[in-house]
């Protein structure tokens, strides 16, 4: 399909710069495929929307502070963004302000005990470095590093009053396995009561991981959705989670995915049944597409021409996601990742 159908305009004070005061106090468009049928709620409203039996799949990926910078011999500043740690004192990493400074060696700024030094350099400004401390990347980071917001979410450099609300909220009340670099926006939303109360109405939850990485926020550039270059995610299914979807498909309820990357892991999967496994994915859901385990979607509304919006568009069709988007656009709902939802059936 072209890349084209999924563009629109977007009015820039619709984009939320931070969430709402209390996470299900943000709105929540539900849309049924079955009559096209289209109603404007509360994201409170949500249990009572789901029947008892859904299984709702959770992504249960731990927002690293990934942002860090680091100081050059000069005092000139690096800005960083930790990717991951291939080998203990190994950091893979995305920085940007390099200049000659590779050579050299670097400070860690917030911990200047800590030195760093560039192994080798990769395309589009990645880089290993070898840091100097026996600490994981994940306890320095906790320490010195800032939530990795995307790039329409504006902060002040370096330091911002809202950097510790960000920790908090930028982050699932269930997060668990520490690796990603974005956070599973959909399920922001959730609180540890509305899961009470989920859980209180049989319907039921389950985990799978996917480490969402930086290319989930990359425009498509190819003019077409089958020539762009989809980046690559990964993901893990543990045995509770396989027995619990296998049980929902064989009882016929439904699996309803919580935001695009539970989507992906669970459409990565084979017809039939599900297994326990570790993989990667670079799955890329467009229309039109049969869809094998998701019977319905709990997202977020996303970026133009990206391939999360591709993957609504091949859930709902291309004329509704439009009409979707409109609406949201003509009732003033706040999008992306601190913006408000949408439930698909």
């Amino acid at each position: 399909m072209r890349t084209d159908d999924l563009d629109f305009q977007l009015p820039p004070e619709l984009i939320a710069q931070s969430p709402p005061a209390q996470r299900t106090a943000s709105r929540l468009m539900h849309y049924q495929r079955s009559d096209q049928s289209l109603f404007h709620r509360a994201f409170s409203d949500l249990p009572n929307l789901l029947r008892a039996g859904d299984l709702l799949v959770f992504n249960d990926a731990k927002v690293l502070p990934a942002k860090f910078a680091l100081r050059k011999p000069s005092g000139g500043r690096i800005d960083g963004l930790f990717l991951d740690e291939p080998s203990p004192g190994t950091w893979h990493v995305l920085l940007r302000n390099m200049g000659s400074a590779r050579a050299g060696e670097l400070s860690v700024i917030g911990a200047e005990e800590i030195t760093a030094r560039v192994i080798d350099a990769g395309p589009a400004g990645e880089f290993h470095l070898e840091i100097s401390s026996k600490e994981s990347a994940e306890k320095i980071l906790e320490r010195i590093g800032r939530m990795p917001l995307p790039p329409y979410i504006h902060r002040e450099k370096g330091h911002d009053p809202r950097d510790a609300a960000d920790r908090a909220r930028y982050q699932t009340v269930f997060a668990r396995t520490a690796g990603a670099v974005a956070a599973p926006t959909a399920a922001l939303h959730f609180s540890e009561s509305l899961l009470e109360e989920l859980g209180q109405r049989g319907i039921e939850r389950t985990f799978v991981t996917l480490h969402v990485g930086m290319g989930t926020f990359k425009p498509v550039t190819a003019d077409r959705l089958e020539g762009h270059a989809m980046h690559s995610e990964r993901y893990e299914i543990g045995s509770e989670a396989a027995e619990a979807m296998n049980r929902a498909k064989s009882e016929g309820r439904r699996i309803v995915a919580v935001g695009t990357t539970s989507a992906r892991v669970l459409e990565s999967q084979r017809e039939g049944s599900f297994r326990p496994m570790r993989g990667e994915t670079q799955l890329l859901i467009h229309p039109p597409y049969q869809w094998k385990h998701v019977s319905a979607l709990l997202t977020n509304f996303h970026l133009p021409r990206s391939t999360l919006i591709a993957l609504v568009a091949a859930f709902v069709g291309l004329d509704a996601q439009r009409h979707l988007y409109q609406s949201a656009i003509e009732q003033r709902y706040r999008f992306f990742s601190y913006g408000d939802a949408m439930l698909l059936v």
